[in-house]
């Protein structure tokens, strides 16, 4: 049974929250404040993190902020209704999806299982040669999660480390958004969910450029992106 830890100061919403999940066969705890949400989180006993932005003594973003210093538990963010910038603000800083309030249950459900469902996979793959995928100084082990860039470990949330496997995967090829969104985000690419283009920007940027300043992951407009080969113009 998954444990998800409910970060909200609105005590009505975390108890229809835990009493939905719990239908579901999901174990919830939740607290009311971002200090005592951080600690929390931070202990490791929970598989997931919901997190609401506006929140007293510390908010949604300091939170994140603070939780992905050494952290990399999933963290599904809880927004206000077309607040776009809230959105983009909680996929830089590293969450791994949000959901605008007020929500539907079923919507929620679907987005945990998505997240969890990937990183549960992930870990459960078997060491094969499949296992490691490597591109000049980048290099991904999935059974353990990990990226490595020149020898040093990445830290990637479970979004940008699913990209990036899948990215290097399919190095030298464009893979279509649409593929993009329905392996790894688990759904349909909507044409106003900027979540892709936000984590696939977040992963450029730890990246980096490569030491003759070419691009690793290019943007091929209204297709999709390619993970470029050393050398490739």
């Amino acid at each position: 049974m998954n444990r998800i830890l409910i970060i909200d100061d609105d005590d009505e919403l975390c108890e229809l929250i835990a009493e939905f999940l719990a239908v579901e066969n999901f174990e919830t705890q939740a607290v009311h404040d971002g200090e005592t949400g951080l600690q929390t989180a931070l202990e490791g006993e929970n598989d997931l993190v919901i997190l609401d932005v506006m929140l007293p003594k510390k908010n949604g973003f300091d939170v994140l902020r603070e939780l992905r210093e050494t952290s990399k538990i999933p963290v599904l963010m809880l927004t206000a209704r077309g607040e776009d910038m809230e959105r983009i603000a909680g996929l830089e800083t590293g969450a791994d999806d949000y959901l605008a309030k007020p929500f539907n249950p079923r919507e929620l459900v679907a987005r945990l299982r998505a997240i969890l469902r990937r990183v549960e996979t992930q870990t459960e793959i078997a060491q094969t040669e499949e296992d490691k995928l490597k591109v000049d100084d980048v290099e991904v082990q999935i059974s353990a999660r990990s990226v490595l860039k020149n020898g040093e470990d990445l830290t990637l949330t479970s979004v940008e480390f699913d990209l990036l496997a899948e990215l290097l995967r399919h190095a030298g090829k464009v893979v279509k958004k649409e593929d993009l969104s329905e392996t790894v985000l688990e759904r349909k690419l909507s044409p106003f969910d900027r979540s892709l283009d936000m984590h696939i920007s977040n992963l450029r940027k730890k990246l980096g450029v490569r030491d003759d300043q070419s691009e690793r992951i290019k943007n091929i407009r209204s297709v999709g992106y390619i993970y470029t080969l050393p050398n490739e113009k």
